[in-house]
C-alpha cells in the first residue's frame, strides 16, 4: 500500500466485470496520441485497444496511451507484434493490461505465447520487476507475479482457418485467458475477403465462442450496436465496437457534406439576385 492508502498494482477492469458475468466494452485506436486515448477512456469504456501490429505507433507513444487510460481507471489492451517475446512483454511492463497476439495458428502457437507472457508456476515470463506494472520495485517479487498472473490477460487471435482444427488444445492451453475471433481476416483465409455472410464465419465464430466457455475462457471479438445481443447470446463477453479513424472520417465527412450544401445554397442565392 502506498501513502494514500490505495493498491500500487491496479487490478484490471475488464477481468472484474467479465468474472462477474457482464460485458466488457472496448473501442480501438490507430491514434497514437495519448489525447486520443484519454479522450476515449474520459468516456467510461472499459478498455481501449491499442495497435501495434499494423500500425506504425512507437513503444513511447504506447506507453503514454497506457498511461493516459489509467488516469481514468480504465484498461489499455496492446494487440503485439509478432516477433521476439519482447514483443510481448514490453506492453505488460508498460503496465497495459492485457496484450493480444495475432494470428495464432496452432496449439503450439498458443502455448509458447502462454510460456512467454505468463510468470511461474504458468509459464516462464522474462522477469524484472523495475517497471509500471511493478510499481518500480515497489513490491516484493511475490506480489509482483502474483498480481501480474491474477490481474494481466493474454488473448489469442483465432482469424485464420488453419488453428480451428487445434482450437481445443489451444483453449484448454494455461495462461491463455481469451480467445478472440477475428472475422476480417478469416474472411481472407477462406478465398471471400469481406464478404462476412459467409456461413463459415459464422460457424467458427460460435465454434470459437463454445470452445472458450468449455475451457472456462473468455471469448472475445469484434461487433456493432446492433450485433451486440447476438454476439452475447453466443457467449461474447468482450466486444471490440467502433474505432477512432471511423469516428473521424464519418465525423468530418458530415461536416464537409454539410459545408458543401450550405456554401452552394448560398452561392445559389448570390447568383439569382437573392442576396443584396
Amino acid at each position: 500500500m502506498n501513502q494514500s492508502n490505495k493498491p500500487i498494482l491496479r487490478p484490471s477492469r475488464v477481468l472484474k466485470k467479465l468474472r462477474a458475468g457482464q460485458v466488457a466494452s472496448c473501442v480501438k485506436l490507430n491514434l497514437g496520441d495519448a489525447r486520443a486515448a484519454e479522450i476515449a477512456a474520459a468516456c467510461g469504456v472499459d478498455c481501449i485497444w491499442l495497435d501495434m501490429e499494423h500500425v506504425p505507433n512507437s513503444i513511447e507513444a504506447i506507453e503514454n496511451q497506457i498511461r493516459a487510460a489509467k488516469m481514468h481507471d480504465v484498461d489499455a489492451l496492446v494487440r503485439t507484434r509478432r516477433g521476439s517475446y519482447s514483443d510481448l512483454v514490453l506492453p505488460l511492463e508498460m503496465d497495459a493490461a492485457g496484450i493480444m497476439v495475432p494470428h495464432i495458428m496452432s496449439a503450439e502457437d498458443a502455448r509458447k505465447v502462454a510460456w512467454q507472457s505468463k510468470f511461474h508456476p504458468i509459464g516462464r515470463r522474462a522477469l524484472d520487476g523495475g517497471n509500471a506494472d511493478g510499481a518500480y520495485c515497489a513490491v516484493s517479487v511475490e506480489q509482483y507475479i502474483a498480481h501480474a498472473n491474477a490481474e494481466r490477460f493474454v488473448i489469442v487471435q483465432i482469424e485464420d482457418p488453419e488453428p480451428l482444427s487445434d482450437l481445443e488444445q489451444i483453449a484448454a492451453t494455461d495462461g491463455i485467458d481469451m480467445l478472440f475471433f477475428g472475422p476480417g481476416d478469416f474472411s481472407q483465409g477462406i478465398g471471400r475477403p469481406g464478404q462476412f455472410d459467409d456461413p463459415r464465419i459464422a460457424d467458427a465464430r460460435q465454434r470459437v465462442a463454445a470452445a472458450a466457455k468449455k475451457h472456462k475462457k473468455f471469448a472475445g471479438t469484434v461487433g456493432s450496436i446492433a450485433s451486440l445481443p447476438s454476439l452475447q447470446e453466443l457467449g461474447y463477453q468482450f466486444i471490440s465496437i467502433g474505432a477512432d479513424v471511423v469516428a473521424l472520417r464519418e465525423y468530418f465527412a458530415n461536416i464537409a457534406a454539410a459545408f458543401g450544401k450550405q456554401t452552394t445554397s448560398a452561392a445559389e442565392g448570390v447568383y439569382s439576385g437573392k442576396q443584396k
